[in-house]
């Protein structure tokens, strides 16, 4: 629990300090947000404003993760060594990242709304996403657990295997169903990243969902054979990923205090990509790959919107919204900026509540 608290502070105050420094390097090279002409009109008023803060939320996750081992260790005794868990779900967070800041550096290099090709986008998250879901099926532990499983997950692994015809095939089923999760939940943070605070908001609500997902998961973990029930869980490091998803929400909660309303500076597609890799990598090897979808219910609704918009629109050549994704909509219905998200991020901690009330009801009753 305090490498879990040690790593919750200690991004946020990284992130805390360190924007503003990050914020001053920005302005200093006139790394400014381009802003899309087709966009709701209030917005022409944050052009220039400096992006590619996920930069800041990466880097505080990684140093609040770093920390919480060395102090750790320190108070028992013992050198700790990161499980391969945690390792990998800071690759895939970090590897996004790094496709969303060059997507951002060329945006801002040519001046224009556009970055990275469509091309050269899906290639490099293909790249991280195929690296991460063959190596989340290696690294068996004394048990003989992998981080991640073939199986379909909802609260725990369920009975739909995707090997089902052999460790090839289940290899590959499972390569593309992970990298559908990572481009999903990818698009659904960069989707929500509209308006000052709404995606950080959010982001914060639902690593701290899985951060006490985590916690339980250790509580009754079925390799603590001493505790282990009928209802254990088969997750291979749940103390690692609570301390990542920890590191995470920390990192959010000093990044939202400059990216609240009026926003001093944007995550980019840099902290969208990374943050829904993290949460696509932590539903995977949490194996609880559909109760995702209920804790970041607002996130799948978002992405629904758009959906539903651009579908509509091929069909009939008319619109559902007044502009896709959804916190437009509201926006150019007259909605203040500030309300929207406000209320956004109330239904946000609903969904959340309600995925971990699942959680735990299928605990108790069995």
């Amino acid at each position: 629990m305090i490498a879990i608290l040690v790593a919750a502070s200690a991004s946020l105050a990284v992130a805390l300090l360190g924007t503003p420094l990050f914020i001053r390097f920005l302005v200093h090279r006139n790394y400014g947000q381009f802003v899309r002409q087709d966009g709701p009109t209030a917005h022409f008023t944050k052009r220039g404003t400096p992006t590619m803060g996920g930069v800041v939320i990466i880097g505080a996750t990684l140093i609040g993760w770093a920390i919480s081992y060395v102090v750790s260790s320190l108070l028992s005794g013992e050198s700790r060594t990161p499980s391969i868990s945690a390792i990998l779900v800071l690759f895939l967070m970090t590897g996004l990242g790094l496709v969303g800041f060059l997507d951002d550096f060329t945006k801002i290099k040519k001046q224009r709304s556009l970055g990275l090709s469509a091309r050269a986008k899906i290639l490099g998250q293909g790249i991280i996403g195929v690296t991460f879901a063959v190596l989340a099926l290696q690294f068996p532990n004394q048990n003989g657990r992998t981080p991640a499983s073939t199986r379909i997950s909802f609260l725990r692994d369920t009975n739909l295997d995707l090997a089902f015809a052999g460790v090839t095939v289940g290899l590959i089923l499972f390569v593309i169903w992970a990298n559908f999760l990572i481009t999903a939940w990818s698009n659904a943070v960069n989707l929500t990243d509209g308006l000052d605070g709404l995606a950080t908001g959010v982001s914060l609500i639902v690593f701290g969902a899985y951060i006490l997902v985590s916690i339980w998961q250790l509580n009754q973990s079925c390799q603590i054979l001493a505790s282990a029930g009928p209802r254990c869980y088969e997750v291979r490091d749940p103390q690692d990923l609570a301390i990542v998803a920890a590191a995470i929400m920390g990192a959010c909660f000093g990044f939202l205090w400059w990216n609240a309303s009026p926003a001093k500076i944007f995550m980019g597609d840099t902290g969208s990509l990374a943050l829904g890799g993290a949460l696509a990598g932590l539903s995977i090897l949490s194996r609880t790959e559909i109760l995702a979808a209920i804790i970041g219910g607002l996130l799948v609704i978002i992405v629904m919107s758009d959906v539903i918009q651009i579908g509509f629109f091929k069909m009939t050549g008319r619109r559902v919204f007044k502009m896709a994704p959804l916190h437009h909509h509201f926006e150019l219905s007259g909605w203040g900026e500030v309300t929207i998200v406000i209320r956004f991020w109330l239904i946000a901690g609903l969904f959340a509540g309600l995925g971990m009330g699942i959680f735990y009801a299928e605990w108790v009753v069995g």
